[in-house]
C-alpha cells in the first residue's frame, strides 16, 4: 500500500468530514437533527448571539470566531455545530478528543483543512496537554509549530494554515486549561437543560418526521420523563413507537406508559440504576451523608459515572444534596420513593 493511501486512511480515521448538505435516512438521530435555525428549539439566547457573530463574520467575509460549548451530554452542542456549517456554507469536519493520540494526528488534520473550514472537536477536555499546546498557536496566529528529529539535532519548522473555525464541545469544562478556554474567542456558551414545553415541541417535530401521530397526553407524558434532554425524549419516543407498531395500536398516552414502564422509566424520569442510588443512601447509609467513593463501591459503578451520569439529574430534581461530607438524599426523594419523610413533607 502507498504512503498516500496509508495518510488517507489515518485521516478517516480521526475526522468526519460532513457536506451541508448531507444526510443519510438509515441513522435516525441524523435524521431527527435539526437542519435550519427555525427547527432549533429552545437555547433561545445561544441562538440570538451565534446569529449575530455568524452575521456579522459574513458580512466582513471572514471565517467565525472559535467557539466552545459545554453542557451536559443530549442538550444539542453537536446539532449546534452542524448549524453554523449550514448557515456559513462551509465543510465541517468532525472528530473527538480521545480520537487525536498524537501531535502528528493533529498535524494531519489541520494541514488537511481548507480555507474556511470548520473543525469540530467533542469532548475536547479528553485532549493530551501536549498536542492542546500545539492547538494554542494554531487558533491564535494560524500557524503550525512541528518539532522534527530529537535532541541536539532537533529543529523547528512552522507551517502556516487556512483561516479556520474551532468548534468544540465539552461536557466538563472544569477540566479544560485556562489557557484553552480564553481562545474560545467568538464565546463559550452553556447549553441549559430544556423546560417540558420545548420538550413537547421537539417531540411533535421527531413525530412528524418519523410519520407517526402522536396525541398531546403522550406528548406531555414523555416529556416529563425526558430528564429535561432532547436526546432521551426522542429515544423515549422512538421506544414507544416501535411498540406501538408492535402491537398495531394508536401512539397513545397508554401505549407511551406501557412502554416507558418495560424500559423501567418511573413518572419522573429515574431508572433503575437512579432509584438504586437513592435507595442505597437512604437504606445503606441512613439517607447520608455518604463519601462519593463508599457510594461508588456500594453501586458497583465508577465514581465518574455517578459525578458525570447520575447526579446531574438528581441534583437538578432536588433529589439529593452535595455537602462536604458527602451526599445526602432529600425528603423529596423519600416522598417519591415512598419513604418516611423525616423533615417538612415537600
Amino acid at each position: 500500500m502507498s504512503s498516500k493511501n496509508t495518510d488517507s486512511k489515518a485521516d478517516s480515521q480521526n475526522t468526519q468530514e460532513t457536506s451541508p448538505e448531507k444526510g443519510d435516512v438509515n441513522f435516525l438521530d441524523q435524521t431527527l437533527r435539526p437542519a435550519v435555525w427555525a427547527d432549533y428549539i429552545g437555547q433561545k439566547n445561544i441562538k440570538d448571539n451565534l446569529q449575530i457573530l455568524l452575521t456579522a463574520a459574513a458580512q466582513r467575509k471572514h471565517p467565525p470566531e472559535h467557539l466552545l460549548f459545554y453542557g451536559p451530554p443530549g442538550l444539542g452542542k453537536t446539532t449546534l455545530a452542524h448549524l453554523i456549517a449550514k448557515e456559513t456554507r462551509a465543510q465541517l469536519k468532525s472528530t473527538s478528543g480521545p480520537a487525536i493520540e498524537k501531535v502528528g494526528d493533529l498535524a494531519s488534520i489541520l494541514t488537511n483543512l481548507s480555507p474556511g473550514d470548520i473543525l469540530f472537536i467533542d469532548e475536547i477536555h479528553r485532549l493530551n496537554k501536549t498536542i492542546e499546546e500545539v492547538l494554542y498557536p494554531a487558533m491564535e496566529s494560524g500557524s503550525l509549530d512541528i518539532i522534527i528529529g530529537k535532541g541536539p539535532s532537533a529543529r523547528t519548522i512552522q507551517l502556516d494554515l487556512p483561516p479556520f473555525t474551532l468548534i468544540a464541545a465539552t461536557t466538563r469544562i472544569a477540566l479544560l486549561s485556562a489557557p484553552l478556554r480564553s481562545r474560545f474567542s467568538g464565546g463559550v456558551f452553556k447549553l441549559e437543560f430544556y423546560t417540558n414545553e420545548e420538550i413537547e415541541q421537539i417531540i411533535e417535530r421527531s413525530a412528524k418526521i418519523l410519520k407517526v401521530e402522536i396525541d398531546a397526553e403522550a406528548k406531555k407524558e414523555i416529556a416529563k420523563r425526558s430528564r429535561f434532554t432532547p436526546r432521551t425524549a426522542n429515544y423515549l419516543l422512538k421506544r414507544s413507537r416501535d411498540l406501538a407498531q408492535v402491537r398495531e395500536s394508536k401512539l397513545s398516552k397508554e401505549t407511551v406508559m406501557e412502554a416507558l414502564n418495560l424500559l423501567g422509566i418511573d413518572e419522573v424520569g429515574l431508572n433503575a440504576t437512579d432509584r438504586a442510588l437513592l435507595m442505597v443512601i437512604e437504606d445503606k447509609f441512613n439517607g447520608g451523608p455518604v463519601g462519593l467513593n463508599t457510594l461508588a463501591a456500594a453501586l458497583s459503578e465508577e465514581q465518574a459515572t455517578i459525578e458525570d451520569v447520575y447526579e446531574p439529574y438528581l441534583l437538578q430534581l432536588g433529589f439529593i444534596e452535595r455537602t462536604s461530607r458527602g451526599r445526602t438524599i432529600t425528603d423529596r426523594a423519600r416522598k417519591h420513593l415512598g419513604k418516611k419523610v423525616r423533615g417538612l413533607d415537600l
